[in-house]
Order: structure tokens, then C-alpha cells, then sequence
């Protein structure tokens, strides 16, 4: 089975879109990555996951991915506080207990937390596949709708059941 780490904000939830205008609300410059991470640090996590819309049936296509015996799953996500890590843990142990969630400190890459040789990673950011193929990893960009970006595009997480048959 091949190792599948899916990321949260941005592929799950769509966090980011709502944190932003959450900042925008707040008056505080998206520029200002000092006031940004306050921000992010200090956020109640557990308020704004509640408020936060499901991309593309996210959950219920994880389950599929699962239910497909080809991966074994892992949640790989960047955070900004304890507090965020907790109530994303909360939030997919409810949704998805099955699955493994690794946390990383946002100032650490992913790529340095687990191990992307021949592994696959599904992440919005393109910084995060590139890094990833780097590392001999397979890394594919989740789009809302296609952008024809460098690396290969899902906009529904159980597209890649198809990309991997074994």
C-alpha cells in the first residue's frame, strides 16, 4: 500500500478562505506576517473549523479513498498553535477516526516531519508538492477547479484512487 498524506486547510476545510476574511474584518494588513500569525495563533480554532465549509465532500471522499484498500491515510497539516492542533484533531477523530493525523509546526516543511520518498501528498499550496517532489516524493496540487498548474490536479480527493491503480 502506498503512503497518502492529504492536507487540511485548503483541501478538508476550506480554513483559509475564512480566516482571511476574518482577518480582512479585523482590520489587520495580510502583509504584516507578524499581526498574520498572531492571528492565527489566537484564533478560536474550534469556533472557526464549526464555521468553516467542507471543500468538494472532502470527508465522505477520505472515506472513499480508505474504503479503496490502495493507501494507507494520513492528515498531514501545518499549524500555528496547540490550540489549532487540538481542534483539528477533534474535528477529524468525529469525522474520520480511521485516519492518523500528523501535525507540523508551520515553520517546520513537511518534508522534514515524515519521509515523501514514493510517498504521495495532496496539497492546495504549490510550494508543498514542489518541496515534496524534490524529496522524490509524488506530489499533486487539489484544485477547487482546474488551473493547469506544473503538477498533476484533483478537485475531488478520490481521483487519485484512479491515478494509483495497483
Amino acid at each position: 500500500m502506498k503512503q497518502l498524506y492529504i492536507d487540511f486547510d485548503g483541501v478538508i476545510l476550506d480554513t483559509m478562505t475564512k480566516s482571511y476574511e476574518e482577518i480582512e474584518k479585523a482590520g489587520i494588513d495580510k502583509k504584516d506576517q507578524d499581526a498574520v500569525m498572531e492571528y492565527f495563533r489566537n484564533v478560536n480554532w474550534d469556533k472557526l473549523i464549526k464555521e468553516t465549509d467542507e471543500i468538494n465532500d472532502s470527508i465522505n471522499e477520505i472515506k472513499k479513498i480508505c474504503a479503496s484498500k490502495k493507501f494507507n491515510v494520513y492528515i498531514l497539516t501545518h499549524i500555528n498553535s496547540t490550540k489549532e492542533m487540538i481542534a483539528k484533531i477533534k474535528y477529524l477523530h468525529k469525522k474520520l477516526p480511521q485516519v492518523t493525523i500528523v501535525s507540523v509546526p508551520k515553520q517546520v516543511p513537511k518534508t522534514e516531519v515524515v519521509n515523501p520518498a514514493s510517498a504521495i501528498l495532496i496539497d492546495d499550496y504549490s510550494g508543498n508538492v514542489k518541496q515534496w517532489q524534490k524529496k522524490l516524493g509524488i506530489g499533486i496540487k487539489f484544485v477547487k477547479e482546474e488551473e493547469n498548474s506544473d503538477y498533476p490536479e484533483i478537485t475531488r480527493l478520490s481521483e487519485v484512487i484512479d491515478m494509483f491503480n495497483q
